[in-house]
């Protein structure tokens, strides 16, 4: 099924910035892995500067709150490339929309960057939204000079208004992409930027990693804002001319494939990139292929919108290239916070690209940087999804192992950021897939992205991890074990993001039985009478799979059956018409084991598989159907009744012998009960059914009777009670199955307390 994603939304005209609607997979819109620049016109982006004024004896640099023209991202840069500053520097801004001034915000001292052709150091560029008031604050702390570098300035961008910013050009979220049927396939992604070479071999590459400290002979001067000290605008230097025709063409190679997919990056005419002001040839690898990847954050605000990120890719470009004044932009791609994957420096996305993303290291690796900080937090799941998928892929062109250990030679002498230092052409060992800050003294990619590396190693690298079934739906679980007696449904969960597993496979008995794509979470299956294994199988992209710790499912159609049918008896206990005394009987079996017995009418019950009886109360003189059924752990259900009635002999009914008395009270059944003290009298009921129970009236002062059943004496009962008691059913008895009986109570004649009064027989018909 087609899916579309709105990833942004328009912002106000009043911002100064249009929105981005960006669509995935809509009819007449291109593509997301489409290279159709058709009406995707490059976007010129406005430049401006302004000079710092210096004070306390070089140590300290300002610029007063100001009115400018709306620009939104900024920099500090200075005159000497290779010069840091180690103290604060901070700027900010206010908003156009809102006309409200942010807090100050702390830029790095130092881009961590540089090429052969930069002429300019600086900060990284800081994101701050369209703004139109501007403040300014440097202060050295001594620990690399005591002074601020020379020709310390302000650098406005203004990243104007792009055809994906406008348009709603296509741009898919790598992280988001559909899957291709195979590695390296390009179906659904973008094909590489082309080289502006048209010739079958890459221009040569630049030999050395380290900067020039050429400053430029000459720069453009732009009219003086109001209120500026004094003002520029950059321009290319005059050493560069644009070619008639800034587009790249296409060149004769491609890089090689990869055993990782590629995944959808939208290129430099999605973004916007104006050709004119990068008019040099990329550079390649010297060897022909990257060994690392450096993972870097563009160290500036994370409030962007993902419709602006369009924007904060050519105010980087803009920076790095006409402030900086790098050949290019000098990541080879980066990443918005919802994954969008964009292609940086130019020269083929497939192929080995030299940039200018790690100094003393460019020359071996390829640079991944996502937009915004996260020393404090880490980058979104979607970011960090597409950062190991475009990882993954550049890295399996050359066969390196993502979570393994390159060896990289320095290209500079240098420190990284735990003060580990080596010379130029040492041989250092980095993670294939490492952090800026391994390689050069900075905080990038932020601490707590660093943190995250291991993640994105391991995503990248293969096999799924966390694998784990998470359930089983259609079956009952009992004790660890699953019971089912049709198809079931398999849930499962990894850590491992979907983007990275190719498809799911479901094992029986270590067989195969249903299959389910990379995107899945559970699928259906069938088990066979018995017990099974069952396991998930996960097949990640590079080929590698993990299957899951397995769960015994049973299969079982075989309903529980009653070996004892449902009997009812007569129990003791007080009597009414509407409350008769009964115990319910029974005993179900199953092969595999009962797992409850319910009982459904006259009234709802349930009971444990160890339960074989329960009290209950009937109706008197009414028939009533008592239903059970027993369930197994699959769901199998058996069922069994019984209908039967509680009936009354009331003392008329039976046949006396000796003296009885004829007593009345409401308390009594009819109203009317028999009482005797005199030895040897008798009452005898007659009736026929399965069970019977003797009711007596009961006191302190009650006597003793014999019992006899069909003429044998079965028992001694004692009416004697501490309390007064009525309609009490002191004795029962039952039988397999119903038949004519005869019950025949004597008067014992106890000693000081012969009476005994009698409330009829109770039978079960």
């Amino acid at each position: 099924m087609q899916r579309r994603r709105v990833w942004g939304t328009a912002m106000a005209v009043a911002a100064g910035l249009a929105g981005v609607l960006v669509f995935e997979g809509v009819t007449g819109l291109p593509d997301a892995g489409s290279d159709d620049r058709g009406g995707h016109g490059p976007v010129q982006v406005d430049t401006r500067t302004v000079a710092l004024s210096t004070g306390d004896g070089g140590r300290s640099a300002s610029l007063g709150r100001r009115d400018t023209e709306p620009f939104s991202m900024l920099g500090v840069t200075w005159a000497d490339p290779k010069a840091r500053v180690t103290g604060t520097i901070e700027a900010r801004t206010r908003a156009v929309r809102t006309g409200t001034w942010s807090a100050w915000l702390r830029l790095d001292g130092d881009s961590g960057q540089g090429e052969a052709s930069a002429r300019r150091g600086g900060t990284e560029p800081a994101w701050v939204g369209p703004s139109d008031g501007v403040e300014i604050r440097v202060v050295a702390d001594g620990k690399t000079s005591s002074v601020l570098p020379e020709g310390i300035r302000l650098d406005m961008i203004d990243p104007g208004k792009g055809p994906g910013d406008a348009r709603g050009i296509a741009m898919a979220p790598a992280a988001f992409a559909a899957e291709t049927e195979g590695p390296d396939a390009t179906a659904s992604t973008a094909p590489a930027e082309p080289s502006p070479s048209a010739t079958a071999a890459p221009p040569e590459p630049v030999p050395s990693d380290s900067p020039t400290t050429t400053e430029p002979s000459a720069t453009a001067t732009g009219p003086v804002q109001s209120g500026s000290p004094s003002a520029t605008a950059t321009t290319p230097p005059a050493s560069s001319p644009a070619p008639a025709s800034p587009t790249p063409t296409p060149s004769a190679t491609g890089g090689p494939s990869s055993t990782a997919p590629r995944p959808a990056i939208t290129p430099r005419s999605g973004w916007g990139a104006d050709e004119t002001i990068s008019p040099e040839a990329p550079g390649y690898l010297p060897g022909g292929k990257i060994k690392a990847v450096a993972v870097h954050h563009t160290a500036e605000s994370n409030s962007y919108t993902c419709a602006e990120a369009p924007a904060v890719v050519r105010g980087i470009y803009a920076y790095h290239v006409k402030q900086l004044t790098w050949k290019d932009i000098g990541y080879n791609f980066l990443v918005d916070k919802c994954g969008t994957v964009y292609e940086g420096r130019k020269g083929g996305v497939d192929r080995p690209v030299q940039g200018a993303h790690s100094y003393g290291f460019n020359a071996e690796t390829t640079g991944i940087s996502v937009l915004g900080t996260y020393t404090d937090a880490a980058p979104s799941q979607a970011a960090m999804v597409s950062v190991a998928r475009i990882a993954a892929w550049k890295l399996g062109q050359y066969g390196v192992n993502p979570t393994g250990t390159a060896t990289l030679t320095a290209g500079d002498a240098g420190t990284n950021y735990f003060r580990k230092s080596w010379a130029k052409g040492a041989q250092l060992a980095f993670p294939v897939i490492h952090g800026h800050r391994d390689g050069y003294n900075t905080q990038c990619p932020g601490g707590a992205f660093y943190g995250k590396l291991s993640s994105i190693r391991s995503w990248a690298a293969g096999p799924v991890t966390g694998l784990t079934v998470s359930s089983v739906t259609g079956a009952t679980a009992s004790g660890g074990t699953y019971h089912t007696r049709g198809p079931i449904t398999v849930n499962w969960s990894s850590t491992t993001p979907a983007a990275f597993v190719t498809r799911h496979e479901v094992l029986v008995d270590g067989a195969v039985v249903a299959t389910a794509a990379g995107s899945a979470t559970s699928a259906q299956a069938s088990v066979p009478a018995g017990s099974h294994s069952v396991q998930v199988r996960a097949v990640h992209q590079t080929g590698k799979a993990a299957t899951s710790a397995a769960v015994t499912v049973v299969g079982d159609v075989t309903a529980p059956v009653f070996t004892t049918k449902p009997a009812l008896s007569l129990r003791t206990g007080l009597v009414n018409a509407s409350a008769v005394p009964l115990t319910l009987a029974w005993k179900a079996t199953d092969a595999v084991g009962v797992r409850d017995v319910r009982l459904t009418a006259p009234l709802a019950a349930t009971y444990g598989p160890t339960v074989s009886s329960a009290p209950q109360n009937g109706t008197s003189g009414k028939a009533t159907t008592w239903s059970l059924s027993a369930y197994d752990r699959a769901g199998n259900r058996g069922a069994a009744s019984v209908t039967t009635t509680p009936v009354v002999l009331q003392e008329t009914a039976a046949v006396r012998t000796g003296t009885w008395a004829t007593k009345t009270a409401s308390a009594y059944f009819g109203g009317r009960s028999y009482s005797s003290a005199t030895k040897n009298s008798s009452l005898t009921w007659t009736f026929t059914g399965r069970s019977a129970a003797l009711v007596v009236s009961r006191a302190a002062t009650s006597g003793q009777v014999y019992v006899y059943v069909d003429g044998t004496k079965a028992a001694t009962v004692d009416l004697k009670s501490s309390t007064a008691k009525y309609r009490d059913a002191i004795w029962t008895k039952s039988w397999p199955a119903a038949a004519r009986h005869t019950v025949k109570i004597v008067v014992v004649g106890t000693a000081g307390r012969p009476t005994v009064t009698t409330d009829g027989l109770f039978y079960l018909k």
